[in-house]
């Protein structure tokens, strides 16, 4: 793993973008979990949803909210925006306005919709951090790079590989800040070894190729979807009133956020305390 990229003056929040043009990787959830994690530590965290029309984001948050309402247990809560392309195209200003009412937060985590468009290329091109989830298959790969199916390695970058490069010249043409690109391994099954051996290669080769960082270890766990009804996730359940049982697969899920938000540059957070609600 290369050395950590130097995020922006730490008088403006840290942009943690989720990225990706394939839909169901895993963006919304890791962006969520990523935001509460944040918010437990005392951490100011505002959440962007740049695909309102579908709304995962938006909905976990909105869950959240009713579930504070209906227990009492009064739940960290980010402060909240969704953007959509309807009723009128919405360009980098509408981002740009977005992002001067969270100058006063820590962090911003936003999400991005699982296909191209312009509101999606200026979300990308404020990432101080861009997170890219993909599954751990070829499928998912593609959209990176094209795999030669007979070496079986990195024939050449693919469509979403070059759209990072812009987004990184927009971001330093705009004001000559840097981008931290790092792909996690999401949604790893526990069988399949070749599979894991395969992709873990060619994942590796191709970071020393097109220059992302790689961050392992968040696999496929039930607990990563049962808890969107609640607007939950699995930093909650070490700090809610309740005190829920805690299955071995809870605590490893939050190890594995914990070893995200290292992998992120964010490992400052993890000094200090959850917040006990």
């Amino acid at each position: 793993m290369s050395a950590m990229t130097s995020f922006r003056a730490p008088t403006k929040p840290r942009v943690i973008v989720f990225g990706n043009e394939k839909g169901g990787t895993g963006k919304s959830t890791l962006a969520m979990h990523l935001a509460v994690a944040l918010l437990n530590r005392g951490m100011k965290v505002a959440t962007i949803d740049l695909d309102a029309r579908q709304g995962t984001l938006s909905r976990y948050i909105a869950n959240r909210r009713l579930f504070a309402e209906r227990t009492g247990n009064p739940v960290p809560m980010p402060e909240h925006l969704a953007l959509d392309t309807s009723p009128h195209q919405i360009v980098e200003q509408d981002l740009a306005t977005a992002l001067s009412h969270t100058a006063r937060c820590d962090a911003v985590v936003i999400d991005t919709p699982g296909y191209d468009s312009a509101l999606s290329q200026a979300g990308h091109g404020y990432a101080d951090v861009l997170v890219t989830p993909i599954n751990d298959s070829l499928i998912d790969l593609d959209v990176i790079a094209h795999v030669d199916p007979h070496k079986q390695n990195i024939n050449r970058p693919s469509h979403y590989a070059e759209r990072v490069w812009k987004a990184k010249q927009a971001r330093a043409k705009r004001d000559r800040g840097s981008m931290d690109w790092v792909v996690v391994r999401n949604r790893l099954g526990q069988l399949d070894a070749r599979n894991k051996k395969l992709m873990a290669r060619l994942v590796a080769e191709l970071a020393k190729r097109i220059g992302f960082r790689v961050a392992e270890g968040i696999h496929e766990r039930v607990i990563y979807r049962e808890l969107f009804l609640d607007g939950l996730t699995a930093e909650d359940l070490a700090t809610l009133s309740d005190r829920r049982e805690a299955a071995m697969s809870h605590v490893a899920a939050r190890q594995e956020i914990r070893n995200l938000i290292r992998a992120l540059g964010l490992a400052e957070t993890l000094e200090t305390p959850l917040v006990s609600t």
